[in-house]
This record gives C-alpha cells, structure tokens and sequence, in this order.
C-alpha cells in the first residue's frame, strides 16, 4: 500500500478536457496518494460547478475568485457573491484565484480594482488567498506591503511560483508561502530550481495547475492531480530529500494554511 499522501494545492478540473474521463482522473490521483486537492476558482460563473465537484469527491475543496485576467468582469456586488458563496459553504477554504497579470494584459488599474477588494474579504472572512502574479511581483509586492501596513494583509500563496529568489524572499517576509508547479521539473528553469533548494521547510506547497503545465515526464499532455508526484520528486532530487519528507512537508504546509480539517 502506498504510504505517501499528497496534497495538489491548486488545480482546475471543470474544464471540458475532464469531462470524458473524470472518473480515471480522480482512480489515478488516489491510487498515487493524493488526499486533498484544492480547485482554484477563476471567475463567479464557476461556483455552481465548484459547490458540486466538491459534493462528489470528499478529498475535493475549493476557492471563490475572480482571477485577474477575467478583471473587466469585476463588478459592483462580485465581493458580495464572493461572500456568500465562501459562507455558505464550509468547503471553501481560500479567496482567489486572484492577483495581477502584466504578461497577457495590460489593464494594470482594472486588474487592482478587482483585486483589493478581494484581499480584504479574506481578511474580513480569514481566509488565505491563492495569488496568481505573473510579470508583476514589484506592483503585487508594493500592494501587499501596503495592506500590511494597515494591519490588512490576509495569509496566502504564491501559486505556481515562476520569480526569483529575491522576490521570493520578499512575500516569504510579508508571510507567504509559495508554491511549486510542474515548471520545477523543467530543466532550464533554473531559478525556480534555486527557489526549490533554499525555501525554508515549513513555507512551501506543491500543485499541478491542471490541466495546465504537465511537469516532466508528461509535457505536452493534460496535466492532472496525480501528476503532483513528479513535482515532488523534483523538489526531492533539488533538496537532496526524498519523497516522503517532501510530501510530508507539503502536506503539513497546506494543512496549515488553508485548515482543511477544521471545516468537516
């Protein structure tokens, strides 16, 4: 029997690529170990599905968001319907996902007006936030300081972690975790290889951001939850670890963030 237990921090699983074979997809993640996964939520039409992918598979929790490409459809009462969804419903254990994106837009003003409101709703419902921040850790890491500084900042991760060391360190100082996907495994990502080595042991997730980003050895194919194992492998081999600790590790780190175990 397999004794690893993992946790896919992040992934999409209501795309129409899951539809055919969902069932297989769920027999594989649980025959490697995964015990918890967490779906991302990337806009509030998405809920509805979310609440109920989560009623099939136990091992299944989700965020509400509004992800900061999709910011042109924030909207007057979306913080609102972001509440009630997260209070309604003892399965949502995250804001987000939520954050900047100046690799795909430039609608900078649009993209912060969506996203401030929703970091003080997590506060407001303490509750972590799943940052999504690509092409803009100066500005994402300028806001955070400032919400810190009114006492405002909410607990959270950096998802799918593609910076550098340094501004590694700067969320790790403002109280992020960080969290590696299958851009770990690539073998000319060399600073997020670093940032695997020197974060510090109780800061770190791990995920898949299925269906996107399949880790070595499956790129080019849908990625999906059970995929996580070779990214901690990877992790493992960059540590000069093994795979337990390291699924251990990051288990524990999820466990502390997002309380899975004290909704049930």
């Amino acid at each position: 029997m397999n004794n690893i237990e993992l946790i896919d921090s992040h992934c999409h699983l209501i795309f129409e690529n899951f539809e055919e074979d969902l069932e297989e997809v769920v027999s594989r993640w649980r025959s490697i170990g995964v015990k918890k996964l967490l779906h991302a939520c990337c806009e509030l039409s998405e809920i509805p599905k979310l609440k109920n992918i989560s009623r099939r598979f136990d091992e299944l929790y989700y965020s509400v968001g509004l992800h900061p490409l999709e910011a042109n459809k924030w909207e007057c009462n979306s913080k609102s319907i972001m509440k009630d969804a997260a209070q309604c419903d003892s399965r949502v254990v995250a804001i987000g996902e939520l954050g900047l994106d100046f690799f795909k837009s430039d609608n900078t003003n649009k993209q912060i007006d969506a996203l401030v409101p929703q970091m003080h709703l997590a506060c407001e419902l303490d509750l972590p936030v799943i940052i999504h921040c690509r092409e803009a850790a100066n500005e994402m890491i300028k806001i955070c300081h400032d919400l810190s500084k009114q006492g405002i900042c909410p607990k959270g991760v950096l998802h799918c972690w593609s910076g550098t060391p340094d501004e590694m360190k700067q969320f790790l100082d403002l109280g992020f975790y960080i969290s590696f996907s299958g851009i770990v495994t690539f073998p000319k990502a060399y600073e997020i290889h670093e940032c695997a080595r020197i974060v510090p042991s109780d800061r770190y997730l791990i995920e898949t951001d299925a269906p996107f980003l399949a880790p070595v050895p499956y790129r080019g194919k849908r990625n999906e939850p059970a995929f996580v194992e070779s990214v901690a492998k990877s992790i493992a081999s960059l540590r000069s670890s093994d795979l337990k600790s390291i699924a251990d590790e990051s288990s524990r780190n999820a466990e502390d963030l997002f309380k899975f175990d004290l909704i049930n």
